[in-house]
């Protein structure tokens, strides 16, 4: 039951038993609210860096199958890439030429503009396997605008994406 006032006007009772929310609850849910959609929405959209490591992932496990192909052929597999994208070469008959009889090796091309270096021991610019089990190692780095992932290859067949 509520109080009565000078005016003889009964006023709702407030305490325990009051129902509703008051304005600061409403305000926290709303914030607590706007914090998760963020960050599913932050989290759902690839950004640079994921991005770029995706592509790098998915480059070293080609450069593996690379280097196991090379092996069962018996004939040396080398990387081409650029900015635009990337691709596996073949050495028949003495050149270079694009691999097209396998479809795991495929040409593809970068998702965006993709800087693309080689570091070597020995100078060399290029990623090549041949028939040994040993290659020389190598750190391709990969980068984009502010992102940079680099894949290290060890030569006896790990690489490792960091």
């Amino acid at each position: 039951m509520g109080t009565l006032t000078r005016e003889g006007v009964e006023r709702p009772r407030v305490g325990p038993r009051a129902r509703g929310f008051t304005l600061i609850e409403l305000l926290v849910v709303m914030v607590i609210a706007g914090i998760a959609l963020t960050m599913v929405t932050v989290n759902g959209l690839p950004g640079s860096q994921r991005g770029l490591r995706f592509e790098a992932e998915r480059l070293a496990q080609l450069l593996w199958l690379a280097r196991e192909e090379a092996q069962v052929r018996g004939t040396p597999l080398r990387l081409q890439a650029d900015d635009a994208g990337y691709r596996f070469l073949v050495l028949r008959e003495r050149q270079w030429r694009p691999l097209l009889d396998d479809p795991d090796l495929r040409a593809r091309a970068w998702d965006e503009p993709t800087r693309v270096v080689v570091q070597r021991p020995d100078g060399q610019r290029v990623v090549e396997f041949g028939r040994d089990a040993v290659d020389p190692p190598f750190t391709l780095q990969l980068g984009r605008e502010s992102a940079s992932v680099a894949i290290l290859a060890n030569g006896i067949g790990l690489f490792e994406v960091r």
